[in-house]
């Protein structure tokens, strides 16, 4: 009994911390912001991918891995695509995700989630969604019978992010990112997972 309260105490405690750097980082982007500047026209499509690292966490149902230890992940890098629906609102697909070690193989922890992205100011943005989780092997670490297993689930998405640099249609931004997801498993099982990144985002629009 103690030990189960202890890792849901362990659980509360990173999303917190999760949600903390995530508040913070929004806070900066907006001080950073705060002096008036000429609007930006965003029209069509946007396509962005974005690289960068931060941690992982995740806890087997099974008990084979738990929420004790978080992992040093780096993005795959992250995608996503969308349409503007006006000069602020697009309505994307993003698919954001970690590689993570399992058993002494390479596993990615991810989605595809359908999203809404939203600017606040002409450089700060917020984004979000929910969708398909998607655990599987890393892409060049399948091995037959070893690490060939797929597994489905639900995640949900929040990422900010500012724009550090533009230049007609392309942005540079940095970005955090946070992905809670479940993945179900064979047997009845599940695999839950928490992603905090902070990213270097590259986007055309």
């Amino acid at each position: 009994m103690t030990s189960i309260k202890m890792k849901t105490i362990k659980k509360q405690t990173l999303l917190k911390m999760a949600c903390v750097a995530f508040a913070l980082v929004s806070n900066i982007t907006y001080a950073q912001n705060t002096n008036p500047e000429t609007s930006t026209e965003r029209e069509g499509f946007i396509i962005e991918f974005s690289v960068g690292g931060g941690l992982i966490s995740l806890e087997d149902s099974a008990g084979i891995q738990t929420f004790d230890k978080s992992q040093g992940a780096f993005s795959f890098p992250d995608l996503k695509l969308g349409y503007m629906l006006n000069e602020k609102l697009a309505i994307t697909a993003a698919i954001p995700g970690n590689i993570y070690e399992f058993q002494d193989n390479d596993r990615h922890f991810g989605g595809f989630i359908p999203s809404l992205q939203y600017w606040v100011k002409d450089r700060w943005w917020i984004h979000g969604g929910i969708g398909l989780a998607i655990d599987a092997p890393a892409l060049y670490d399948i091995e037959n019978d070893i690490n060939d297993d797929w597994n489905f689930g639900c995640a949900v998405m929040a990422s900010t992010g500012y724009e550090i640099y533009k230049k007609k249609n392309f942005a540079l931004n940095v970005q955090s990112k946070l992905v809670l997801g479940r993945a179900n498993l064979d047997g009845d099982a599940h695999r839950d997972a928490v992603i905090f990144n902070i990213e270097l985002g590259f986007s055309w629009l």
